[in-house]
């Protein structure tokens, strides 16, 4: 007899490692389980505890041509409940996966799926080639990768980038699809090219940046970086760096671009972009040592503006990596000089509320329920102290790749 109460938690199984990922460059690849690889989020499909209700043994298979991106779906399971026998309702994956995916673009038939498969070594990518590089294997082998630029008059181009863009909801948190007609959408998109095994040069999808072209008053754009993605197999091979980069040179010399900024960054977007900036700005003549001991500057905003257009409050950010990369930390009164520079910009906020609740007293005004909403300076040194070693830790790892 099944004991619902006893088996209940066979029947919950976390999504994030029920779901199987797979670049798939030919047919045998359906079967190797050392090209599967999982998502590191799944709350945006199936809600905050990230867990799939209702199925024993459940494995989701959701496997892409590695080119073209062509998707086949489909789940596996020893067992199902359902509502007839136990009163309860598994939850619908294939809907929830499926309201993601672009209509009616997916297969549920394997054999359909491998003619695609063996279809798929014709694919080319999309758009103008703007940079090749190469990367060292493990192996020692070079590998190939090639960037391409495109935007809204790259013909039929879309179809592909709405495949593609199905991974931001398993890889990047608060991901939200773009609208496809505003031409003010600017894409790069990263391929590796390898021969498959009849000797055939084919590419398969790495991963891609969006920027879009915000409008500056009078006549200037602010390109913002919207989305990065490095799918999973590729990670570890520096091409979010190149994709970076690559998308800071596609605006140096375009003289209406007043600087670049980023989407609401994930800490490791941050660590690649400290680094490239860093490496960008240590050669400009503001950001050498004798200048940057002496403290900011707007010859450093300039500058890095001129250079690479880095917007003011990361040029801060990266005055801060660059002082530090010559401070010396065993010279007491040159590392407290730094950490004090550092921890009077971390206060200021704290510093200006503190200012404009002492004008409004003086004027008269009840400041009753703002002091009461103001951390006390024991405690607020304290956090202070901590965003410091956070802040100083996360430097250190930039230095430490500047210096490799």
């Amino acid at each position: 007899m099944f004991d619902l109460e006893k088996e209940l938690p066979n029947y919950v199984a976390e999504a994030t490692e029920a779901l199987e990922f797979k670049l798939v460059r030919d047919p045998t690849d359906l079967e190797d389980d050392s090209v599967s690889f999982h998502p590191v989020m799944a709350h945006q499909i199936f809600g905050e505890n990230e867990k799939i209700f209702g199925y024993k043994d459940l494995k989701v298979k959701l496997y892409y041509t590695a080119g073209p991106l062509n998707i086949f779906l489909s789940i596996d399971y020893s067992h199902k409940l359902s509502f007839e026998e136990h009163n309860i309702t598994p939850d619908d994956i294939t809907s929830l996966i499926s309201e993601k995916l672009p209509a009616g673009c997916y297969y549920t038939n394997i054999d359909e799926f491998c003619n695609v498969v063996r279809k798929a070594d014709s694919f080319q990518p999309f758009g103008e080639k703007i940079v090749q590089f190469d990367v060292k294997s493990d192996s020692g082998s070079e590998r190939r990768f090639e960037i391409y630029f495109c935007d809204n008059s790259t013909p039929k181009f879309f179809p592909y980038h709405a495949r593609f863009e199905t991974f931001i909801m398993w890889y990047i948190d608060a991901a939200s699809y773009i609208e496809q007609d505003d031409h003010r959408w600017l894409f790069f998109f990263c391929f590796e090219k390898f021969t498959n095994k009849d000797g055939k040069s084919c590419y398969a999808s790495a991963g891609y940046g969006t920027v879009y072209q915000y409008y500056a008053y009078p006549e200037h754009v602010r390109p913002r970086i919207s989305q990065l993605i490095v799918l999973p197999p590729f990670q570890k091979l520096g091409i979010g760096s190149r994709l970076i980069r690559t998308i800071y040179d596609h605006f140096e010399s375009n003289k209406s671009v007043i600087d670049i900024t980023v989407e609401d960054p994930s800490e490791d977007f941050q660590s690649i972009r400290n680094y490239i900036d860093a490496k960008l700005c240590m050669a400009l003549p503001a950001f050498q040592r004798e200048k940057l001991l002496v403290g900011f500057s707007k010859e450093m905003v300039a500058e890095a503006k001129a250079k690479a257009k880095i917007n003011s409050l990361q040029c801060r950010r990266i005055y801060e990596i660059l002082r530090l990369y010559h401070t010396n930390v065993h010279n007491e009164q040159e590392y407290r000089s730094y950490r004090l520079d550092v921890k009077k910009r971390l206060n200021m906020m704290y510093i200006l509320h503190k200012k404009n609740i002492e004008k409004a007293e003086k004027r008269g005004v009840d400041v009753t329920a703002a002091k009461l909403g103001m951390t006390p300076i024991t405690e607020r040194l304290e956090q202070l102290h901590e965003e410091y070693n956070l802040l100083e830790h996360e430097y250190q790892r930039v230095i430490k790749k500047l210096k490799e």
